[in-house]
């Protein structure tokens, strides 16, 4: 059945198979390494996208196009609930939680004042100021630059037109 030569055979297979395992994963490590290539160096990434300041963006921004609050007084609804599609997949219309918190009647409420939605620290924080147009303005300009902290990790919408029309739809959503 079993000889000493098929054990001696099958543990060396077993031990080969274990050593070309860690030389293939020391390898690998060694070319796709985040740790300065083990030379005491910084981390870097490969590259690099370049993205203004929270603090310059902001106002290069508001040097680049009109002003909020003449957007939104022109702000088109229809076109906002096509913008929130972006945000359908953690928030809903229908009184019901998802992820995030049901967004009808955001427009004017309180912040974290949905009951029983566990709210970020961030956003208990500032339960005393309410979600008018600005702020939700500025918040979905830049989640994590309004609040730093807030368990939102959508990267916010880019353009003041969509912000505005999607702030006006949900206006609309009692």
């Amino acid at each position: 059945m079993f000889d000493t030569m098929t054990l001696t055979k099958g543990t060396g297979a077993v031990c080969g198979s274990l050593l070309a395992f860690l030389l293939l994963s020391w390898a690998g490590t060694s070319l796709y390494s985040m740790s300065g290539g083990g030379h005491g160096g910084e981390e870097t990434q490969s590259y690099v996208i370049e993205v203004a300041a929270a603090e310059g963006g902001d106002a290069a921004a508001a040097d680049a196009g009109p002003a909020f609050a003449e957007v939104y007084a022109t702000a088109d609804a229809a076109k906002g609930e096509k913008v929130f599609a972006k945000c359908k997949a953690c928030h809903k219309v229908d009184g019901s939680d998802g992820t995030g918190p049901h967004l009808n009647g955001v427009v004017d409420r309180a912040k974290a004042s949905v009951a029983g939605f566990g709210y970020s620290d961030a956003l208990k924080a500032m339960a005393a100021d309410h979600w008018t147009p600005e702020n939700l303005e500025k918040f979905l300009t830049n989640p994590k630059g309004y609040m730093p902290g807030t368990k939102m990790s959508f990267a916010g919408l880019p353009k003041v037109q969509d912000r505005a029309d999607l702030i006006a739809w949900l206006a609309q959503q009692q």
